[in-house]
C-alpha cells in the first residue's frame, strides 16, 4: 500500500509529504509550518486541535471535528513545501 496516495484514481495523484494516516504529532513535529495551519483550522473544529487531538490521524481527526480531508491536506502541503 502507498501510504502517500490520497486519491489513487484522480489524475493529481502525485506523491504527497503528508498522508491522512499521519497523526497530527507527526505532521508538526516533522513540518513546524503546519502548526499555523491546525491553528486556522481551530476555529472550524470549535477547540484547538493539537491540544485535544494530537495523537489522532489527520483521517480520525477530520472525521471528529467533519473538515474536508482534500482540503486541510492541500493546506498543510502547503505549508510543508514552504520550508523545502
Amino acid at each position: 500500500m502507498n501510504q502517500f496516495k490520497e486519491n489513487p484514481g484522480n489524475e493529481d495523484s502525485r506523491e504527497r509529504l503528508i498522508s491522512s494516516e499521519m497523526t497530527v504529532l507527526d505532521t508538526v513535529s516533522t513540518w513546524k509550518e503546519t502548526q499555523a495551519v491546525f491553528k486556522r483550522y481551530d476555529a472550524l473544529a470549535g477547540e484547538c486541535i493539537c491540544c485535544n487531538a494530537l495523537f489522532e490521524s489527520i483521517q480520525d481527526m477530520v472525521k471528529k471535528y467533519d473538515l474536508n480531508l482534500m482540503t486541510l491536506l492541500a493546506d498543510l502541503e502547503a505549508a510543508a513545501i514552504q520550508r523545502i
